[in-house]
């Protein structure tokens, strides 16, 4: 069944963001390698800057009340290129936390109908996300 709803760009920038998620947890499970993590956030905003556009991607990092999570992130790179992955790492998952923490509503409303476990991690991520429950979406 072909997916109209997505262009070709998009298509490789899920493969991209994919990798990039791959690269990051074989990053973690080889004791935070500066290398696979270097590589894994690469491919990850290669493929977010594919999946959404380019002036998408500059806007979603340049916002007003994403700034702080931006600087976290990047700040996270840094460190991990400088190699102080395990720091750079923590950071750089501060960052996404805020960047992204919109988002958890939302997952955790579709893992909801998972069954058993569903309403469990919906619960787990309602409360991550602190009430941020009628928040904009980031993209």
């Amino acid at each position: 069944m072909p997916s109209v709803w997505m262009t070709d760009n998009q298509k490789i920038g899920v493969i991209f963001c994919s990798g990039g998620g791959l690269f990051l947890f074989g990053g973690v499970l080889m004791f935070f390698d500066r290398s696979l993590l270097a590589m894994g956030n690469i491919l990850f905003l290669i493929g977010l800057t594919l999946i959404i556009g380019f002036e998408k991607t500059l806007a979603f990092f340049s916002r007003r009340q994403k700034l702080k999570g931006t600087a976290g992130f990047a700040l996270g790179i840094i460190l991990i290129l400088f190699r102080w992955p395990l720091t750079g790492f923590l950071i750089e998952l501060y960052g996404l936390f805020i960047l992204f923490g919109d988002f958890l509503v939302t997952i955790g409303q579709f893992a909801g109908n998972i069954p058993v476990v569903g309403p469990f991690i919906q619960r787990v991520l309602e409360t991550l996300a602190g009430g941020r429950r009628n928040a904009e979406l980031p993209v």
